[in-house]
């Protein structure tokens, strides 16, 4: 069994059954130990590198034993016959000397056992990746949720205001009508995030065969950081020399080659050394014909070539096959490695471009908090309608999802970017670990709380924003 990348956590301890409060690393090791997919790679790695001795076993001797008995009944015209019982045993041992094609095909061995060892690294690699997205997915799905809770109270809350000014006269019969209807659509998206965020859990279920009641939260602060190296030409040289499976698709076209050898080598001659060793017990005994039963024992050894002279096309059928399969490696090892560059490519951008769009969208909650602080209290003195309120309220936890949806995707690029380079380890996870808060919750934490300096930013005549918080009390959320 080999599993080096994740070896050292499974010695650092396994967790037990499922706690209701879990973290990214319990996870991961439960993903290692339970996962069917891994399990099913590793059986397949295995396999494939039983290919190299059974290609070795054909270039070393080959000792066999035999042995029989027999009962026969020997009529000879004008001399007469015999009925009798005959036994014998042998023994051959055969070295071959000179076989080009299984020589070909130890080679070509050899690389399919580092092929199948770098994929299987490569299924380690991809687990970390699908532990983490669907970690990061149930964080993102509990946001959302507490979001669409949030938005649920502060559009009910509308709705009573709207009431209770139609009641005393202060607003028409509409604006009772258009903050309902906001309502309404809330509650509805509160019921979708629900279900959203049941489904994700499921992901995490598959990858570790157990059930979870809540993980661990990720912290506001967070560093996010452009890529290190900041070196887009770095990362793709790092990729193009370490990718596990752009790896792995070489050394098939090293496999293919010398498969391709190995068929030409069925147009050569084959030499073996031999020692052969028999021993006949019993005959026919006719004395008229001079004939008596005898014991027979012969040793042979020698050195014996063979050359194929036709073998009707099947050689040169093989080659044309193996010419047809090393010029299929060669061009898939084209293809990944041209998708692995567009990948990293891409992964880089996106990643350094994440950077100021999450700082952007945090700043973007304070701006919308402060829109509707300002349209609030528009409303309240008549400047402004019910519309006007519902739509900035919209508009701010329309901007928390994004902000929220933008941070998780910096997560879970930066680590794709790490595997398109081939550097993704558990170490990844251990460091994102470091910034996961057990006492994390989503109704309380789902919006960052503003800095000063965001604060200042937001400063109307001399006066700073209020910051962006929820009250103590979840069932009287407003903002």
């Amino acid at each position: 069994m080999f599993r080096p990348l994740y070896v050292a956590l499974l010695l650092a301890g396994v967790s037990g059954p499922a706690a209701a409060n879990t973290d990214l690393m319990t996870i991961y090791r439960e993903a290692v130990l339970n996962s069917a997919d891994l399990a099913a790679a590793e059986a397949d790695a295995l396999a494939r590198q039983e290919a190299l001795p059974q290609a070795r076993s054909q270039l070393l001797p080959n000792l066999g034993i035999g042995a029989g008995a027999a009962r026969e009944d020997l009529e000879i015209d004008n001399v007469g016959g015999d009925e009798y019982s005959t036994h014998y045993y042998q023994a051959s041992l055969t070295q071959p000397l000179f076989r080009a094609d299984r020589w070909f095909t130890y080679q070509a061995a050899k690389s399919v056992s580092q092929q199948a060892q770098l994929e299987f690294s490569a299924t380690q690699q991809n687990l970390i990746l699908e532990v983490s997205q669907a970690y990061f997915d149930v964080l993102r799905a509990s946001d959302n949720l507490a979001t669409a809770k949030a938005e649920e109270k502060a559009f009910e809350r509308q709705l009573e205001q709207a009431q209770e000014r139609f009641d005393v006269g202060l607003s028409a019969r509409t604006d009772v009508l258009e903050a309902r209807a906001g309502y309404d659509s809330a509650r509805a998206a509160r019921l979708t995030a629900e279900t959203n965020l049941d489904v994700s859990y499921q992901a995490l279920t598959r990858l570790t065969n157990q059930s979870y009641d809540s993980l661990y939260g990720i912290s506001h602060e967070l560093p996010v950081l452009p890529p290190t190296p900041a070196s887009m030409q770095e990362w793709v040289e790092t990729a193009a020399a370490q990718n596990l499976t752009l790896q792995a698709s070489r050394y098939a076209i090293e496999s293919a080659e010398d498969t391709l050898r190995s068929s030409k080598a069925g147009y050569a001659p084959v030499v073996d050394a031999f020692v052969r060793y028999s021993n006949d017990n019993g005959g026919a005994s006719i004395p008229a014909a001079g004939q008596a039963s005898a014991d027979t024992e012969l040793t042979s050894f020698g050195v014996e070539l063979s050359m194929p002279l036709f073998t009707g096309g099947l050689t040169t059928s093989r080659v044309r096959e193996s010419t047809y399969r090393l010029t299929q490696a060669e061009q898939g090892s084209e293809a990944q490695r041209r998708r692995v560059v567009e990948n990293t490519r891409n992964l880089y951008r996106t990643v350094t471009s994440s950077v100021e769009e999450v700082t952007a969208r945090r700043q973007a909650i304070v701006s919308a908090k402060a829109a509707l602080d300002a349209t609030q209290t528009g409303y309240e003195v008549g400047t402004r309608n019910v519309v006007d309120v519902l739509q900035a309220q919209r508009n701010l936890f329309r901007t928390v999802r994004d902000y929220n949806t933008v941070r998780y995707n910096y997560i879970i690029n930066n680590l794709n970017l790490k595997l398109a380079a081939g550097t993704l380890s558990p170490q990844d996870l251990q460091d994102l670990s470091q910034w996961l808060n057990p006492n994390y919750d989503p109704d309380r934490d789902f919006i960052p709380q503003a800095t000063p300096e965001e604060l200042e930013q937001m400063s109307l005549g001399g006066r700073p924003a209020p910051a962006p918080s929820l009250p103590s009390d979840p069932d009287s959320t407003t903002f």
